[in-house]
C-alpha cells in the first residue's frame, strides 16, 4: 500500500525538509521500512497468525512507484488571481532521497499545509507521473491509500457518474484519481460551480466523500453481486486551511491500512524547537520554547517520529476533521455496507 504525510497549521508553518527528510522515519525513508505502533494489539483478529498476515498485506514493505508533493502558498492570492492559498504540485518517478529537485524544494520551502505521498502501484495501472498522488482540483487536494476493489470491472460505470468538468482534470488511470473526481463531482453538486476554488464547511465535504464511497460500493454490488470484495479507502482532502481524512474499509472484520494522528509531533519535527532529529540545532541559542509552537495536526500512514506517546492510531471507519481554527473533531464514516 501507499504511504502519505499531511500537515496543517494556522500559525506554524513547517519546513518541508524537517517533516519529510530529516526524521529517522520520515516519509522519504518509508519506501522500504515500516513502523506501526499499536496496530497488532489495537486491532485483534481471531488469531495472531491472521493478524500478522493481514498487517503484512495492507502495509506492504516497498513504496517505489512515484513521489508526489503539494504545498500551499498565498502567492497567487497576493497577485489577485485567487482567494486564499493555492497548492504547488511536484511529481516524479524517483525515490525521494535520490531526487535533487525534491531535496532542494524541501530545503527551501516553508508552508502551513502540505500533502506528500509515495506510491506502491497495484500492478493494474501504469507507473507514470500522472498516477502519482495527490490529485488537484482547483485549490483542493486529494490523496488515497488502498484499493477500489474491481476497479477495472466498474470503471465504465463510475466514469459515467463523473461530471465533465471533473473528468477533464483526470490525467491518469488510477482508481484513486477516479474516486477523487467522483468526490469532487458530488462536492460541486452540493456547493455550486465554484466549489473547487473556495472553502466549504467540513460537514459538506464529509457528506460528499461519503456519497462517493457509497456510490462505489453500490456500483460494485450492481456489477459483481455477492462476489464483490471490500475496498480499502484511506482518503485525505484539504483546501489549505482545513483537512479531512478517513480510514475506511467496508468489511465487518478486516481493517484498512494504517493511519495515525498527532497534534504534538510537529514540535519535534521543527528545528526551531528542542528535540529536533538533527541534534546540533537543539543546542542553538535561537531554539524556542516548546510552548510557543502553534496548534497543528499531522495525519500520516506511519509516525514520522519514534515517540509513540505523540501519536494515536485512527480507528477503523473513523473520520478526522480539522477546521480553519485547528479545532479537531472525530466522527464515524456514515457509509452503509
Amino acid at each position: 500500500m501507499c504511504r502519505w504525510f499531511a500537515y496543517i497549521s494556522k500559525s506554524e508553518p513547517c519546513l518541508l525538509e524537517d517533516v519529510l527528510i530529516v526524521p529517522a522515519h520520515s516519509l522519504s525513508k518509508q519506501i522500504h521500512d515500516r513502523f506501526l505502533p499499536f496496530l497488532s494489539h489495537y486491532e485483534p483478529d481471531k488469531t495472531k497468525k491472521l493478524t500478522r498476515t493481514e498487517i503484512k498485506t495492507r502495509n506492504s514493505p516497498f513504496n517505489m512507484d512515484g513521489l508526489g508533493l503539494a504545498w500551499y502558498s498565498t502567492a497567487r492570492a497576493e497577485y489577485g488571481e485567487c482567494d486564499g492559498p493555492h497548492a504547488a504540485l511536484y511529481k516524479v518517478l524517483r525515490q525521494p532521497m535520490t531526487d535533487p529537485i525534491f531535496r532542494s524544494i524541501c530545503a527551501n520551502t516553508s508552508t502551513p499545509a502540505v500533502f506528500a505521498h509515495i506510491r506502491a502501484a497495484s500492478g493494474e495501472t501504469a507507473i507514470t507521473e500522472y498516477n502519482c498522488h495527490p490529485f488537484q482540483f482547483g485549490r483542493w487536494l486529494f490523496m488515497h491509500n488502498g484499493t477500489v476493489a474491481h476497479f477495472a470491472e466498474i470503471k465504465r460505470e463510475l466514469t459515467a457518474l463523473i461530471s465533465d468538468e471533473a473528468l477533464n482534470l483526470v490525467k491518469g488511470t488510477t482508481d484513486s484519481e477516479h474516486l477523487a473526481a467522483l468526490f469532487f463531482t458530488y462536492l460541486e453538486q452540493r456547493r455550486g460551480a465554484a466549489a473547487w476554488e473556495t472553502s466549504h464547511p467540513l460537514e459538506d465535504v464529509k457528506r460528499a466523500l461519503e456519497q462517493a464511497i457509497s456510490k462505489v460500493i453500490e456500483v460494485q454490488k450492481q456489477v459483481l453481486g455477492s462476489a464483490a470484495d471490500a475496498s480499502s479507502l484511506n482518503c485525505a482532502v484539504t483546501d489549505g486551511t482545513q483537512l479531512l481524512a478517513i480510514r475506511f474499509r467496508n468489511h465487518p472484520t478486516e481493517h484498512p491500512p494504517s493511519l495515525y494522528l498527532s497534534t504534538k509531533a510537529g514540535v519535534t519535527l521543527n528545528r526551531k524547537y528542542p528535540g529536533h532529529p538533527d541534534g546540533e540545532r537543539s543546542s542553538d541559542r535561537s531554539v524556542r520554547d516548546e510552548s510557543e509552537h502553534g496548534a497543528h495536526v499531522i495525519i500520516a500512514s506511519e509516525p514520522s517520529t519514534y515517540r509513540e506517546q505523540d501519536w494515536e492510531l485512527i480507528g477503523k471507519n473513523e473520520c478526522i476533521m480539522v477546521n480553519a481554527d485547528m479545532e479537531l473533531s472525530y466522527a464515524l464514516v456514515d457509509v452503509p455496507f
